[in-house]
């Protein structure tokens, strides 16, 4: 089995602990160093005072003078001692013979440490080692009425006499550094706490291999990804998000949504914050197909999650199947309707009746051999062409009177087929869905043709009008009139008026008839 790694939070906690257990007991040593220090310092100003107010005493120059100086002195010098606490206090000769000292045996021998600043005047203080172990001292001289050196006064504390008095204040330290220990940990747990929640209790390892896993992931799909947080920012967007938005060079991460140029229904669809499924929507010259869900995790919303696939290629290649499915059945309904026929002529030649039954055949041969020849005489663009005679099938079928202008004329297409096609194309299936619940008569007629260095594709119907409200929204939302919100046919051929730098306007002719006319400029040929 294996052994489970540490989370982040635990190895922070732990961390934590160490580092502020450490600060502290720096700290606590600091304390106590400084405490020390401070306690030698005040040791040697207090030595000092005393052995100064000593040194000035009368009583004491006055003793110096007699016959027998210990006699008087060691009395005077142990009181003084034990009044101010000190450890010793020894009054000597300037040749370092001992009158006083905590130690009677020791009267009368030599003084042990250094006098030679004090012999010159100059009162100081020193740690040393004597008698009675290592202490700080205080040298200073004793002046007779005359200014002259007659003695020299030592007061001194052992450094045991300091520790003691240093390792009395320990428990205070101590009683200081528990709380902000105790402080520091209950911090460090608390904060640990919390960053166990935001990571989920993960190690750093499993951290370390979701996010290589997860960034390979979102940069590899095939699908645009685009995650806004719950203050409506860019948390993230993967490449696809970026190429299918347009924002391949733009940095986006933690801006607000509003503030980046997004495609018109794409940002609609954003800002309303609502779910989506499956929505097609228009970005530039491609059609997306857009979920849009809010996110939640122990019931918390954390965000809005919008993911875009392109369907461009598969739309243009489902028009064109509809389109092919159209004139498909616009045959089989002419091959249906010319065995009817057909059937009818044959009956009445049987019946004698070949007078009538050569008219009836040669005005159907007429009147099909006429569209055709005027398809094809006005349009030579063979694709043209086939779509227009087609879309005279499939209006023959739904019982629309489909009309090709007169003036029709193209012989040749400026601009690609498929834009040619594409707005031609979408343009009669508008007219004919709008005719489709018109009463009788329903008619669409259609012009394509070169005007004044523009291509100008014209398609009117007696269909009842679309509201002006609605005229700009029908070419950049994907707006129908079968079923609002879900038609592109319009908006695609706003893709390509708007790449071709065209216009689109929709007019209402006195006649009562709906005119939507798009003008392409055509592209000059160098010569």
């Amino acid at each position: 089995m294996a052994r489970r790694q540490w989370s982040i939070a635990g190895q922070l906690f732990a961390l934590q602990a160490v580092v502020v257990t450490l600060l502290v007991l720096a700290g606590a040593a600091g304390a106590v160093w400084l405490a020390r220090s401070d306690s030698q310092q005040a040791a040697k100003d207090e030595v000092l005072a005393v052995a100064q107010a000593v040194a000035g005493s009368p009583n004491l120059r006055a003793a110096l003078t007699t016959a027998d100086p210990p006699a008087t002195l060691q009395p005077y010098a142990e009181a003084t001692r034990v009044a101010t606490g000190t450890d010793f206090v020894v009054v000597m000769a300037p040749d370092r013979t001992r009158y006083s000292h905590p130690s009677p045996k020791l009267i009368g021998q030599p003084f042990i440490g250094d006098i030679g600043p004090a012999l010159s005047g100059e009162p100081f203080t020193v740690t040393n080692v004597g008698t009675l172990g290592e202490s700080v001292r205080a040298v200073v001289p004793v002046y007779d009425d005359e200014h002259r050196i007659i003695g020299l006064v030592s007061v001194g504390i052992t450094t045991r006499a300091i520790n003691r008095k240093l390792l009395a204040q320990v428990p205070v330290l101590l009683g200081a550094a528990a709380p902000a220990l105790a402080l520091a940990a209950t911090g460090s747990w608390l904060l640990s706490r919390r960053l166990r929640r935001q990571t989920h209790g993960l190690g750093p390892g499993e951290m370390t291999r979701m996010y290589e896993y997860y960034d390979a992931v979102l940069h590899s799909v095939r699908e645009g990804l685009l995650v806004l947080t719950r203050d409506r920012r860019v948390a993230l967007v993967n490449d696809e998000g970026r190429r299918l938005l347009g924002l391949a060079d733009v940095a986006v991460t933690d801006r607000p949504v509003t503030g980046i140029d997004l495609p018109p229904a794409v940002a609609e669809l954003v800002a309303s914050g609502r779910d989506a499924h499956d929505e097609p929507v228009l970005a530039g010259d491609r059609v997306l197909v857009a979920n849009q869900r809010t996110t939640r995790f122990e019931g918390a919303a954390l965000g809005t999650v919008l993911t875009l696939r392109d369907q461009t290629e598969l739309r243009n290649l489902a028009s064109e199947l509809d389109s092919v499915r159209a004139l498909t059945e616009a045959l089989q309904a002419q091959t249906h309707e010319s065995a009817n026929r057909l059937h009818t002529v044959l009956t009445l030649v049987e019946l004698g009746r070949t007078d009538e039954a050569v008219r009836l055949a040669t005005r159907d041969l007429a009147l099909a051999q006429q569209l055709t020849d005027r398809v094809v005489g006005a349009v030579t663009e063979p694709a043209l062409a086939a779509l227009l005679l087609g879309k005279s099938a499939q209006a023959g079928e739904r019982g629309v009177d489909l009309v090709i202008e007169p003036d029709c004329r193209l012989d040749d297409s400026p601009l690609p087929t498929t834009d040619l096609l594409t707005v031609v194309g979408n343009l009669v299936d508008n007219a004919l869905e709008a005719v489709a619940g018109a009463p009788p008569p329903r008619r669409v007629r259609v012009f394509v043709g070169a005007v004044d260095d523009e291509l100008v594709v014209r398609v009117g119907d007696s269909g009842p009008g679309l509201d002006p409200d609605r005229v700009a929204d029908a070419f950049r939302r994907g707006w129908s009139t079968k079923s609002a919100g879900r038609g592109l046919g319009l908006a695609l051929v706003g893709q390509v008026v708007r790449r071709h730098g065209g216009a689109a306007e929709v007019t209402r002719t006195d006649g009562g008839e709906t005119l939507f006319t798009v003008r392409l400029p055509v592209p000059k040929v160098a010569r």
